[in-house]
């Protein structure tokens, strides 16, 4: 047989140890046998043991349940399956991941134990996400056949495996985990070794910047989550994701990455030292940043800071009449939200061909909806006869709330401020759609900045569900109640945040977006890897570059810029490729190139 030193190929992988038989290490368990492997399950717990081959006995139930497994291949599978708690039974192992806690001295035990264990030839994988596999290698007797195997929780779900290989791996200990990956019907992606890789690399910058906007008190958990399922179509919000990664784990895995970048972004947010010091772990515990049920539990419970659902204390104003302003695809999105919740709509543009434009574009997309089903015909020519299309703002005079949809441009809004200050009577609520400019600039613009506040529709609004409503520290008590009452009424989900670069969802997504083009940028991975590594690892809808070309690079540009300057981060300047891509006007889909190049239409 070959050894991991040479390039000859190894021979296929059919036996398998896992050393660790927590919820990592049981669902890499199922996985290897469910693909026909032979697997040697060895924990230094006999409970953990037991409760490894429970929950094989327990999923394999369920799959039976759901038509996936019959009972004569659920008896196969779990056939292949022994645990135990002695090391030496993984001497005839062709592979062993260990998947042990996150320390060197755990894992470097572990590996000096197999080299007396194992054959030569036997492959040996840690699935560490934080550790340096370099130096674990190094503390190998056999150095060149250790290789990362960092599957995702939940094994059996998550699609991606990265293959993590150091200056001192064997080419034939790659090809050979490489090829298993795939047998598993895993996608393996190859990385090098640094705190993170790919996929953690990105995520946990990310949910270290949540727990540090919950820590200071910008937002609540709940609208911080809310935010990010409903802004940007994840799977999960962040806290939330803390909680069951362990917030401990994501506090390991974040010291790892600040030692090796030192860049204050992967510095560990100090909540993160607290909780996990008071043992305040996430549902493992039973509490983190929210509390279950029970100890492994994932069943939210009510807290002293859950929520009540008692409804604003302050009355908001009433709104019968809505002014939208603006011709471009947001205004007309917005018109179309307010006018199908039944608020009749003032659309005024700049010029009256522009406001008729934008009408025909709302009719469109209603006759859409007709074609979809979603709407009846009826309906249809009665929403598009609630909205008025104008060339003047002067027919904002009787409007009880007027939206601004112009161009992200604070020069250009702060002038329309000044116009809807002279035209809207009083009383009149004044809302900014911005994403990215403050929204008390927009105040100041007028002589009644407590009328005016944000509300942060996104893109396409009658579909996206989320709404950032965006308080200035001028805005008074019933004009916040009033769009809140407003979002219910549109069926919108209203996110409370202050009036900073960003705000929720651009303040989080962006520097995540702008670390990835940093990856491209080292040349430490490509940018199908990384794409790949964020829809199969983290359960994205897109990957970041796929994203990039979609928001517009010049966009994407812009953001960063407004949120390096405000928070004054280095970590938050943008990467020098992106702005030399913009610079050489390859701004995404619109132009036809911008990390890919794409067909024109």
């Amino acid at each position: 047989m070959a050894t991991p030193q040479s390039d000859t190929p190894l021979s296929p992988l059919r036996t398998v140890a896992v050393v660790g038989l927590g919820t990592m290490g049981t669902g890499i368990a199922e996985v290897l046998a469910a693909a026909g492997r032979d697997v040697i399950g060895i924990d230094v717990s006999e409970a953990q043991a037991a409760k490894c081959a429970a929950a094989l006995e327990a999923s394999t139930a369920r799959a039976v349940g759901r038509g996936r497994l019959t009972e004569q291949q659920r008896a196969e599978l779990l056939a292949r399956v022994t645990t135990g708690t002695d090391l030496s039974a993984a001497a005839g192992a062709d592979l062993v991941i260990e998947v042990a806690p996150e320390s060197y001295e755990i894992k470097q035990q572990i590996f000096r134990e197999l080299d007396g264990i194992v054959r030569p030839e036997t492959v040996l994988a840690t699935g560490t996400n934080a550790l340096s596999v370099t130096r674990l290698a190094a503390d190998s007797a056999h150095p060149e056949r250790v290789l990362g195997m960092h599957f995702f929780n939940p094994a059996p779900a998550m699609k991606l495996v990265e293959v993590v290989s150091s200056v001192l791996t064997a080419p034939a200990a790659v090809s050979a985990v490489t090829d298993l990956a795939l047998d598993l019907g895993k996608e393996p992606v190859a990385v090098g070794d640094r705190p993170g890789f790919v996929a953690d690399g990105l995520l946990f910058g990310y949910l270290n910047q949540a727990a540090a906007m919950y820590e200071a008190r910008y937002a609540s958990r709940e609208d911080i989550d809310a935010a990010m399922r409903l802004g940007c179509g994840l799977p999960m919000g962040p806290l939330a994701l803390l909680d069951l990664i362990g917030i401990d784990t994501a506090r390991t895995v974040l010291d790892a990455m600040y030692a090796a970048s030192r860049d204050r972004l992967h510095a560990p947010a100090p909540i993160l030292k607290q909780l996990s010091e008071a043992g305040l772990t996430g549902r493992k515990a039973g509490r983190g940043f929210y509390t279950y049920e029970a100890p492994g539990s994932g069943t939210v419970v009510e807290d002293a800071l859950t929520p009540r659902a008692d409804g604003p204390s302050v009355a908001g104003r009433p709104v019968r009449s809505v002014g939208v302003a603006g011709s471009g695809t947001m205004a007309s999105g917005i018109a179309e939200v307010f006018a199908k919740a039944g608020f009749e709509v003032v659309l005024a543009a700049r010029s009256e061909e522009k406001a008729q434009a934008a009408k025909a574009r709302i009719g469109k997309s209603l006759s859409r909806s007709v074609d979809r089903g979603r709407m009846t015909a009826e309906a249809a020519a009665g929403t598009l006869d609630l909205i008025r299309p104008t060339g003047t703002y002067d027919d904002f005079a009787d409007v009880d709330l007027a939206v601004e949809a112009v161009a992200e441009d604070l020069e250009v809004k702060r002038q329309l401020f000044t116009t809807l200050d002279k035209v809207c009577k009083p009383g009149a609520v004044l809302a900014t759609t911005t994403s990215s400019l403050p929204v008390v600039a927009c105040a100041r613009a007028t002589s009644r900045p407590q009328d005016v506040i944000g509300m942060h529709f996104f893109n396409p609004a009658p579909a996206m569900k989320l709404v950032e409503v965006v308080r200035t520290v001028l805005t008074a008590d019933d004009v916040h109640a009033t769009v809140r009452e407003v979002c219910a009424k549109i069926r919108k989900h209203a996110v409370d945040c202050g009036d900073r670069a960003g705000f929720i969802v651009n303040a989080l997504l962006f520097p995540y977006l702008n670390n990835a083009v940093k990856m491209v940028q080292e040349h430490y991975a490509t940018l199908d890897d990384i794409d790949a590594a964020m829809k199969l690892g983290g359960g994205y809808p897109m990957g970041p570059f796929e994203l990039l070309d979609v928001v517009g690079l010049d966009v994407s540009l812009a953001i960063e810029k407004v949120l390096h300057r405000e928070f004054r981060d280095p970590g938050l300047a943008p990467a020098p490729l992106l702005e030399h891509l913009v610079a050489a006007g390859c701004l995404g889909r619109k132009t036809g190139r911008g990390f890919r190049e794409y067909a024109k239409r």
